[in-house]
């Protein structure tokens, strides 16, 4: 067993099929990543649409190896939650950072470059780049 800790990836949207969906994706892009620990956080616990500051906080310890946390969300309210979270100082494990990326392609970008072992800044960095990918 390796003592390697990869950066945790949260994903927070409103919907937990599209939390998972893009997790599955990333992972999937990555070549399998199923070294980087990566948890969907998606709707809310009744499994409406919205987002839960719990959820957000379980997927958050999930993940947490002591690498720290990357958290990429969807909408704005989403963000809100998990910058409450940050602000409350204990709800989420230390060294976790709220992404400014695009949703899928961040979480892709993120979980790649978790995948070959990079730090927290690395992770950041990565995912915030691909706001520079361009479509057309």
């Amino acid at each position: 067993m390796s003592d390697e800790r990869y950066v945790g990836i949260v994903l927070v949207s409103h919907s937990a099929e599209v939390a998972e969906s893009v997790a599955g994706l990333a992972k999937a892009l990555a070549g399998g990543a199923t070294t980087v620990p990566v948890a969907a956080a998606g709707g809310t616990e009744g499994g409406d649409f919205g987002t839960s500051a719990e959820l957000i906080s379980a997927a958050a310890a999930a993940v947490d190896q002591g690498a720290g946390v990357a958290v990429l969300t969807d909408l704005g309210s989403a963000v809100l939650t998990v910058k409450a979270l940050l602000a409350e100082g204990d709800e989420l494990p230390a060294d976790t950072r709220l992404v400014d990326a695009p949703f899928v392609e961040g979480a892709v970008a993120a979980v790649v470059t978790a995948a070959t072992g990079a730090d927290l800044d690395a992770v950041v960095a990565a995912a915030g780049e691909a706001y520079a990918y361009r479509k057309a």
